[in-house]
C-alpha cells in the first residue's frame, strides 16, 4: 500500500509577513522536488496585492529543475485570471481551486460568493481539459467554520455532489481552521469515499501540537490515501483566522506511515535535507 504525500511550499510561505528571495524560493523548492513527493503545492497565481509572496510564482517556476523527479506540481488560483496563466505553463500539473462551504470563507478568501465560485469551478473544470491539467478541488471549512455559517456534513455532501457533476476527480478536505475531530474525519472520509468511489479524497489537516496524531490516523483509517503538509508546519491561510492553527507537519505524516509500515516514495536523506534548509528560509 502507497500514500500520497503533498509537499506545500507556498502554503508555508504565504504565511510570512516578510518576502522571501525569489532565488531562496527556488533553491528550497528544488530540494524538496529530490525527496519523493507525490506533489509539490509550489505557488499560486493570485493577485499581488493580496498574497504579495506569491508576486514571483512566475519566476520560481522557471527556476525549478524538473529533469531528475517524479513529483508533480501543483499551483494554487482563485480566479478565471490566474487558471488562464496557470494553464499555459506545461509544468504544471495541477490547478487546486479553494471552494468554500462557508459563504462568509468564500467571500473572505476569494472575493467571491459561493454561486459564483461554482461557475468559475466549472469554467476551471473545463480549462483543465483543454490543456492537458487536472483540477484539485479543495473544499474549504469541510470540517466546520468560525463565522456562524451553518455547518453540517450534508453541505459537505452536497457541494461535493455538485463538484461530482463537473466531473472533477481529487477533491481534498480541507481543515481550514483546525476543528476537525476523529468523529468528523471517520464520517466524511468513510461516507464520502463509499459515495464517491471515482474520486480521490485528500485531507488537508490543520493541527495543533497534541493532536496531530488522531487526525492522521482517522483519515487513513477512513480510507483516505492523500495528505497534505508543510514541513514543521510553517504557514497556514492568511485569510483565515487571526490565530492560525498550523499546517500538518510534514515530518509527522512521514513517521506515522513508517511505523505503520506504509509506503511513502520518500527518501529519507533528502527529506532531512529539505528539513534544515526549511530552518534556514523560514526561521
Amino acid at each position: 500500500m502507497t500514500v500520497k504525500i503533498i509537499e506545500c511550499p507556498r502554503d508555508a510561505m504565504q504565511g510570512f509577513a516578510h518576502f522571501i528571495p525569489t532565488e531562496t524560493k527556488i533553491s528550497y523548492i528544488n530540494q524538496l522536488l529530490r525527496v519523493g513527493f507525490d506533489t509539490i503545492d509550489f505557488g499560486s497565481f493570485v493577485s499581488s496585492k493580496v498574497i504579495p509572496q506569491m508576486q514571483d510564482t512566475t519566476e520560481v517556476l522557471n527556476g525549478l529543475d524538473l529533469t531528475d523527479t517524479h513529483s508533480k506540481l501543483l499551483a494554487i488560483i482563485a480566479n478565471r485570471k490566474g487558471a488562464e496563466l496557470a494553464a499555459q505553463f506545461p509544468q504544471i500539473s495541477y490547478l487546486g481551486f479553494p471552494f468554500s462551504v462557508s459563504e462568509t470563507f468564500q467571500l473572505r478568501n476569494t472575493n467571491s460568493t459561493i454561486h459564483a465560485s461554482l461557475e468559475l469551478a466549472e469554467q476551471i473544470q473545463e480549462l483543465c481539459a483543454r490543456h492537458n491539467k487536472k483540477l484539485v478541488l479543495y473544499l474549504s471549512m469541510a470540517f466546520g467554520n468560525p463565522y456562524g455559517d451553518v455547518w453540517n456534513v450534508e453541505i459537505v455532501e452536497h457541494w461535493t455532489t455538485e463538484m461530482d457533476k463537473l466531473g472533477v476527480k481529487i477533491i481534498s478536505l480541507s481543515d481550514t481552521i483546525g476543528v476537525a475531530d476523529p468523529s468528523s474525519i471517520s464520517y466524511l472520509f468513510n461516507g464520502l469515499i463509499q459515495a464517491f468511489p471515482h474520486i480521490e479524497f485528500g485531507a488537508h489537516l490543520h493541527t495543533q501540537p497534541h493532536n496531530w496524531k488522531e487526525k492522521i490516523h482517522t483519515a487513513f483509517s477512513s480510507g483516505c490515501r492523500r495528505f497534505d503538509g508543510a514541513i514543521k508546519g510553517f504557514g497556514g491561510c492568511p485569510m483565515a483566522a487571526d490565530e492560525l492553527t498550523g499546517n500538518m507537519p510534514t515530518e509527522h505524516i512521514i513517521n506515522y506511515f513508517q511505523e505503520h509500515e506504509v509506503n511513502t516514495n520518500i527518501d529519507m536523506e533528502a527529506f532531512n535535507l529539505s528539513v534544515n534548509r526549511s530552518l534556514r528560509v523560514f526561521v
